[in-house]
């Protein structure tokens, strides 16, 4: 009988290997084998690949993607580096958050260009982590929503207002967060922004393009880093503890960030104002809103947003609103290496990076990764940074092949910020 019991033991085991391979989960914990070459292990429901397709010339890319089912016991939210004035690569963004997968984020300033604010590394456009704002919206650029446990993500257009209450009872209009005022690059902000290339008033984005505006205040949280950037001569700044209450007026602006607290740097007529209406002990008061396109709310605990775009896809159907998120001319008409954000119909979330600027890999435009997006499910779908920013990381390894420029070294640049998948 033993040898008999024996075979149906080893059957069973047999039988068992085969449901856990199955399922894609081993029998020691929530782990499967994603599908890229390297065979690392992801939590279930998430699933890393590395494909190649044709595009309609026959030229080939190669695309690598991480997908996130509604099931996976993950968190899929951005991350910034050690602070906001600090860029890193994606795979050291990664390892601070402890991410099994990530992407490159929102664009973002860098040094050097004429539009650059000063402020290299600030994001582009909102993000809001865990209900926190980090930086206003363009309003009116294109954003994934990110509700949280148990929400389905989903793509929209996103504007954002904040207004402060002074110990007077004065409220006014608060321009920006963490970013340098006066300058906004990317434009779409509010009040007496005007085209630095023009000096006429302009509120809508416009990509790639700086506006200035006189007369603005900034808030600073301890996310920016230990210090705000120094202000001009009749620039001031209000220093906040944790609970709102001023504790100094400084001028010029710059300076120390209270680890929990904050400033306000007033540059122009806002200066004027902190200093009409700013107390001494007394606190400030602070509301911000921040809505999709059909004006519901969606700033909530736990809710992330990370603004880019434009759009591809909406309902399955391309939709690249270029002019909505200040791009001008004809933007599908480049390929480039992009990062791309698409969503299935049951609420699977869909990463992918399209490699370029080699021979095995062209590259995409638009309108081909959007067609490229719906081709592996997606139904709406959303542009991120793209070029040299384009990475994917998974389980600490880089997963795709950025390039700076066509035939250049592979390496990892440095950007603002990241989407990361995190195990809960």
């Amino acid at each position: 009988m033993r040898p008999h019991r024996d075979r149906l033991v080893r059957w069973g085991a047999v039988l068992l290997a085969m449901v856990a391979t199955a399922t894609g989960c081993t029998g020691h914990g929530p782990a499967r084998r994603d599908d890229s070459p390297c065979g690392q292990t992801l939590p279930c429901g998430v699933a890393a690949e590395r494909i190649t397709r044709r595009l309609a010339d026959g030229a080939r890319i190669s695309i690598s993607t991480v997908t996130v089912r509604p099931s996976a016991r993950v968190t899929v939210k951005p991350a910034v580096g050690a602070d906001l004035a600090t860029a890193e690569t994606v795979g050291r963004t990664a390892r601070r958050a402890r991410a099994v997968a990530a992407v490159n984020g929102s664009f973002f300033d860098t040094v050097g260009p004429p539009v650059s604010s000063g402020c290299p590394g600030d994001p582009l456009g909102v993000l809001i982590v865990d209900g926190r704002m980090l930086s206003e919206a363009a309003n009116g650029r294109t954003a994934l929503i990110l509700p949280g446990r148990g929400g389905r993500p989903r793509i929209d257009e996103v504007r954002s207002g904040m207004w402060l209450t002074a110990p007077d009872g004065a409220v006014r209009e608060l321009d920006g967060v963490d970013r340098v005022p006066g300058r906004i690059v990317g434009c779409g902000g509010t009040g007496g922004d005007r085209l630095a290339a023009t000096g006429l008033p302009e509120q809508r984005p416009r990509h790639n393009q700086l506006c200035l505006d006189d007369s603005e205040i900034v808030a600073f949280t301890p996310d920016r880093g230990a210090h705000s950037p120094p202000g001009g001569p009749g620039s001031v700044e209000a220093v906040l503890d944790g609970n709102g209450r001023l504790t100094e007026l400084r001028s010029p602006a710059g300076g120390a960030i209270p680890r929990t607290g904050s400033t306000l740097a007033g540059v122009g007529e806002g200066a004027d104002w902190l200093r009409t209406h700013a107390r001494q002990g007394l606190p400030f008061g602070r509301r911000t809103v921040v809505t999709d396109g059909s004006g519901r709310s969606v700033l909530a605990p736990g809710t992330s947003v990370l603004g880019a775009g434009p759009a591809l896809l909406r309902g399955g159907e391309t939709r690249i609103n270029g002019v909505a998120n200040g791009f001008t001319g004809d933007t599908s008409t480049e390929r480039q290496p992009r990062t791309v954000v698409g969503i299935k119909a049951d609420g699977t979330l869909l990463l992918a990076v399209l490699d370029g600027r080699s021979p095995d890999s062209a590259g995409a435009t638009l309108r081909e990764a959007a067609a490229l997006l719906r081709d592996l499910g997606a139904v709406d779908a959303l542009n991120l940074d793209g070029g040299g920013s384009s990475t994917m990381v998974v389980n600490g390894r880089l997963h795709n092949r950025p390039r700076d420029a066509e035939g250049a070294p592979v390496r990892e640049r440095a950007v603002a910020d990241a989407l990361v998948v995190v195990e809960r």
